[in-house]
C-alpha cells in the first residue's frame, strides 16, 4: 500500500479520529494485519466497558466531571499522539465515557423520565439502519458524500465552540436560540443528529477499507474507538434531542 493511499483512505471520514496522516509501508505478515472481524470484536469489547462504566455514572454520579476530562484527553492522546497504543487507550476511554455517559443520562432520567431506553434504542436502531443501508449499497460513501459530511461536521464544531466562548464571555441570544426548545433549537439538534449518524457510514467505510488493504493490527483498535467516537456523539445529540422535545 503506497503512502498516497494510505493517506486518502485516513482521509475518508469527518470523524476526527480518522483524520490523523499515518505514514510508512503496511507491507507486513497476513497474521499482523487489520481483520474486518478483529474490528467488529474489538468494538463489542469497548461497547460493554462502556455500559459497564455507564452503571457506575449512573449510581455515582459525581463521578461524571472527573471521567468526562479523562475520556477527553485520552482521545486526544489516542488520536494526536499514540494511535499505536490504542489497545491501551480505548478501553480507558470506553470506561471513562461509559461513567460520564451513566451520570449524565441519570440526571436526564429524573428530569424526563423514560428517556433513557429512548436515547439508547434509537442510538442503535440507527446504527443498525445505517450498517444495513451501508452493506446494502442504498448509501454509498462517494466523495462528494464524505465532503459533505465533513464539511457539515467541523461546521457544527464551531458552532459549539461559539456557543461555550459565547457563554464564557458574553451573551448571544441568536447563538443560545440553538440549545433552546423552540423550532430553531430542535430543528438544530435534528441537523447534527443526522450528521453524526452519517458519520457511522464514513466510519464502516474506513474500516472496511482499512481490512482490505491490510493495515496493522493495532488499527483494529483504533477502528473501534474512532466507532465509539461518534456512537457517543449521536447518543448525546440524541439524548439533547429529546429532552427538547419532551420539553
Amino acid at each position: 500500500m503506497s503512502k498516497h493511499s494510505a493517506l486518502n483512505t485516513f482521509g475518508r471520514s469527518g470523524n476526527p479520529a480518522f483524520t490523523k496522516n499515518f505514514t510508512g509501508s503496511y507491507d507486513i505478515p497476513v497474521n499482523e494485519r487489520m481483520t474486518l472481524d478483529g474490528a467488529v470484536n474489538k468494538t463489542g469489547i469497548l461497547l460493554s466497558l462502556c455500559f459497564g462504566g455507564a452503571f457506575v455514572g449512573w449510581n455515582i454520579p459525581t463521578l461524571m466531571i472527573p471521567a468526562a476530562i479523562v475520556g477527553f484527553v485520552l482521545a486526544l492522546v489516542t488520536i494526536f499522539r499514540s494511535p499505536a497504543k490504542a489497545g491501551s487507550t480505548a478501553p480507558l476511554y470506553a470506561l471513562s465515557q461509559g461513567i460520564f455517559l451513566g451520570g449524565i443520562t441519570m440526571i436526564f432520567e429524573t428530569q424526563f423520565p423514560g428517556i433513557a431506553i429512548q436515547a439508547i434504542g434509537l442510538t442503535f436502531g440507527i446504527l443498525a439502519s445505517l450498517l444495513f443501508c451501508y452493506k446494502s449499497g442504498i448509501i454509498k460513501p462517494t466523495e462528494n458524500f464524505r465532503l459533505m459530511v465533513f464539511s457539515a461536521t467541523v461546521g457544527i464544531g464551531i458552532v459549539y465552540l461559539v456557543s461555550i466562548l459565547i457563554n464564557l464571555f458574553g451573551s448571544g441570544e441568536q447563538v443560545m436560540m440553538i440549545h433552546s426548545s423552540g423550532p430553531v433549537g430542535i430543528g438544530f439538534s435534528l441537523f447534527v443528529v443526522g450528521i453524526a449518524s452519517l458519520n457511522l457510514v464514513l466510519d464502516f467505510d474506513f474500516i472496511e477499507e482499512g481490512a482490505e488493504q491490510g493495515m496493522p493490527k493495532y488499527m483494529e483498535w483504533y477502528g473501534a474507538f474512532s466507532l465509539m467516537v461518534t456512537l457517543i456523539w449521536l447518543y448525546m445529540e440524541i439524548l439533547r434531542l429529546l429532552a427538547k422535545l419532551r420539553r
